[in-house]
């Protein structure tokens, strides 16, 4: 059964997204200087198409982003304006000409201004878009400094809808800053550099609105202590975990009825929260789906899932069970 793509009509309400891409068959292209430059593509386009980033992680050949997608609001011609500008700050001489008319018009509502408006409005507030645009402008800058052409992501991206509010999100946001130590590039989040949690703790103001965000908190401090124990599990010291859970011992936990601390499953790859198509409460899952149903015309019977009991995930639901072991 193919994995359907679950969006929230972006006229009625906002939505949250997690998603992920892997480049061409897997390889490991991306060294820190590159990580660098696709972390500051991740913040310009989202600044651009007008999403909040939630969380982000990027590994040596994959990247993970939480974006959240508000409502649709009109969006000012200045605000246009400034977006693109932060976009394109040097436009050659052709390019500069075309905006210099552009300007010129939006007060009169000239042909050039309205096709203009109209182009950038569609790229507004899109989470398609978005992902499109931070891949594009990525790819075009690694084949030019690696003189190189071809691909360099193998598929579109992954794409789950996370619940806006409660223990998905705040599941989901943990899963994501914790990839680097998944991997072995960190052996604690804060050092790892290219995540979003790292970033709040060095300070930088938009990943931590994106964390107080997630955890529905106003203040810095008071978010800092709880998604660290998130992270953790126990208070703010760091503890060592196994990176992954083997099939051997994930089925000796089901049999027996056990289960795992949370912090401890967030260290294994779970494949709930990338293929899973919907993640959330049981009545959010459903929700969505009838939405879905009535904007596809599908007929397939389907329902939400729980979530295995191996940890207390918070009566968390998905719309899809992967197949296989889904840890790992």
């Amino acid at each position: 059964m193919r994995q359907p793509r679950i969006k929230v009509d972006p006229e009625v309400d906002q939505a949250v997204y997690h998603c992920m891409s892997r480049t061409v068959n897997k390889e490991r292209l991306f060294d820190d200087t590159a990580r660098e430059v696709l972390r500051r593509q991740i913040w310009l386009v989202a600044d651009y198409c007008g999403v909040q980033l939630l969380g982000y992680s990027i590994l040596t050949n994959h990247f993970h982003v939480l974006p959240l997608v508000p409502r649709r609001e009109n969006v000012s011609d200045k605000e246009l304006l400034r977006r693109y500008e932060l976009l394109y700050p040097k436009l050659k001489r052709r390019q500069a000409a075309k905006l210099a008319l552009i300007k010129a018009q939006l007060a009169t509502n000239g042909p050039e201004a309205v096709v203009w408006r109209r182009q950038q409005l569609t790229l507004m507030g899109d989470i398609s878009q978005y992902m499109k645009l931070v891949k594009q402008r990525f790819s075009i800058w690694f084949n030019k400094s690696h003189n190189r052409i071809g691909p360099v992501w193998c598929e579109r991206f992954k794409s789950v809808l996370v619940e806006s509010t409660g223990p998905a999100l705040r599941t989901m946001a943990a899963y994501i800053d914790l990839n680097l130590v998944r991997a072995g590039l960190a052996a604690d989040p804060k050092d790892g550099r290219f995540c979003s949690y790292a970033e709040a703790i060095a300070g930088n103001e938009q990943a931590r609105r994106g964390i107080m965000t997630v955890l529905g908190m106003t203040d810095w401090n008071e978010a800092q202590t709880a998604y660290r124990q998130l992270l953790y599990g126990t208070g703010a010291a760091a503890r060592e975990h196994k990176r992954s859970i083997s099939e051997e011992d994930f089925q000796r936990v089901m049999r027996k009825g056990g289960k795992l601390p949370l912090a401890d499953v967030l260290r294994c790859r779970v494949r709930y929260f990338s293929e899973g198509a919907v993640l959330g409460s049981k009545a959010f899952v459903a929700e969505q789906l009838a939405a879905y149903r009535a904007r596809t015309g599908l007929r397939r019977r389907s329902e939400p899932h729980e979530l295995p009991a191996l940890t207390d995930w918070g009566e968390l639901a998905m719309l899809r069970r992967p197949r296989g072991n889904p840890l790992g």
